[in-house]
């Protein structure tokens, strides 16, 4: 069978237990339609890179689907009809991916990297890091202005 990825926008104003029974929904049709689902990931409430019905925000889901292109139609035509579904895009595939998808791997990284941030920021060596470069700044200018003053008196 054919291997779909499908993402739909839900409203910003529905609730999560809402996403989560609209995606069971549409997992419905893909399984009555002798289809499985592989991997549905909830990506969150998101920032909209425009306005879409007068909505800011919407709460994004990925649904990897291996299933006839009659059940994904059908999915299609009820993700229109649905009210809460600001957009949806399905696109056929080679093959499903595994593990996280790339919205998923940097919303981890960007939590990770603020945690090594943040535990670089408790230990004790990091005032001394501080001054150390504080240190080499001052160097740096003394010797910038010394060799200003020489050449200044080289030229009088």
């Amino acid at each position: 069978m054919p291997l779909y990825e499908t993402v739909f926008i839900a409203r910003q104003d529905v609730s999560a237990q809402q996403v989560e029974t609209l995606t069971e929904q549409m997992s419905s049709f893909i399984t009555d339609g002798d289809g499985t689902v592989a991997k549905v990931e909830n990506w969150g409430l998101r920032n909209l890179a425009y306005k879409v019905k007068k909505n800011r925000k919407g709460h994004y889901v990925l649904m990897n689907i291996d299933a006839p292109a009659a059940t994904v139609k059908e999915m299609e035509r009820n993700l229109l009809l649905s009210e809460d579904v600001l957009r949806h895009m399905t696109l056929r595939v080679e093959e499903l991916e595994e593990g996280d998808s790339v919205m998923l791997q940097s919303k981890s990284a960007r939590s990770g990297g603020r945690r090594d941030r943040d535990e670089e920021a408790k230990t004790d060596d990091a005032p001394a890091k501080k001054v150390e470069a504080a240190a080499e700044v001052t160097a740096e200018v003394t010797e910038v202005t010394e060799a200003t003053e020489v050449a200044k008196e080289g030229e009088e």
